[in-house]
């Protein structure tokens, strides 16, 4: 039977279907679960849809992924492999009345993963283009009701322009961030007396390069923060100066730096007052660190 194409006005209960579906994703994939992020036209509020809830996921290993297959039939989902895009997972929901879809990825493939990020983001931010394309979407659902590759077809060439231009402007700093702390942030149990990776941490330089760190508890308090630690690795390659910093607990919330890492970036020097620090990776807030220490001791 073939896929009926329906586009309809935005609905605020989308980002609410979308938070339902990814704890179920997340109970699914356990501690393989990087990362996950609504996409599509469902995540751009104002925008026209199909009405599917599309989710972009970060995981550890694709491998881990397909032992756990069965748990995604359980959910409603028909495993689909790589279904055309090399080093993707694709799941889908709803049979031709499709209302979930799944892309995973593996973490550190950021080629496949930006561009969804960078288009999402794009829509978001342009109103003009965003009521464009909604427009596009509801004229050729009504042209070709029960032909998807048609539909897809005629809107091909305005996605490629608008994802050339979401790219161009896309900064994605925050995500790269985010996914190489997540990357290396597992739990090791180092000795009866030490432990690490719990929380993790990554920031990135003024000369654009990325360095994470996690966390070393030690007895006798000899441990070091991930902050501390992602600064000692850039500190090692011969750099100095911190751009942005994000810490992040074992469920991936943002956590600010404590009082002695956020001495330790003030140490570093010259205009260290302005280090950006992730507040919460969902809003994208972020607080500088002069904020954090308004009235700094030193005037060196």
């Amino acid at each position: 039977m073939p896929q009926h194409v329906v586009v309809v006005e935005y609905r605020p209960e989308w980002p609410l279907a979308y938070e339902k579906e990814k704890e179920r994703i997340q109970k699914i994939l356990k501690e393989n679960c990087l990362a996950l992020w609504h996409i599509g036209s469902t995540s751009v509020p104002g925008l026209a849809a199909k009405p599917v809830i599309d989710i972009l996921g970060a995981v550890r290993s694709l491998e881990e992924v397909d032992a756990v297959s069965e748990a995604f039939v359980q959910a409603g989902y028909a495993c689909m492999g790589e279904f055309g895009i090399v080093g993707r997972r694709y799941f889908r929901k709803g049979g031709e009345e499709r209302t979930h879809q799944i892309h995973l990825f593996c973490g550190d493939d950021w080629d496949s993963l930006h561009r969804h990020l960078a288009f999402r983001d794009f829509m978001r931010a342009h109103e003009k283009e965003r009521e464009a394309y909604g427009e596009l979407k509801k004229k050729l659902a009504e042209q070709h009701p029960w032909d998807i590759e048609a539909y897809c077809d005629g809107k091909d060439e305005f996605v490629k322009e608008m994802e050339r231009r979401a790219l161009a402007e896309y900064d994605g700093a925050w995500d790269r961030l985010y996914l190489a702390a997540r990357r290396i942030q597992y739990p090791r149990k180092i000795s009866p007396l030490m432990e690490a990776g719990t929380v993790a941490a990554a920031l990135l330089t003024e000369a654009g390069h990325v360095y994470a760190g996690v966390c070393i508890d030690t007895a006798c308090s000899m441990g070091m923060c991930a902050e501390r630690n992602a600064m000692a690795q850039m500190i090692s390659q011969g750099e100095s100066r911190v751009a942005k910093i994000a810490a992040l607990m074992p469920d991936g919330r943002a956590v600010m730096p404590c009082g002695v890492c956020r001495e330790f970036m003030m140490q570093l020097g010259e205009g260290a007052e302005n280090i950006e620090i992730l507040k919460d990776y969902e809003t994208g807030q972020t607080v500088r660190l002069k904020e954090l220490m308004p009235h700094w001791w030193s005037g060196a």
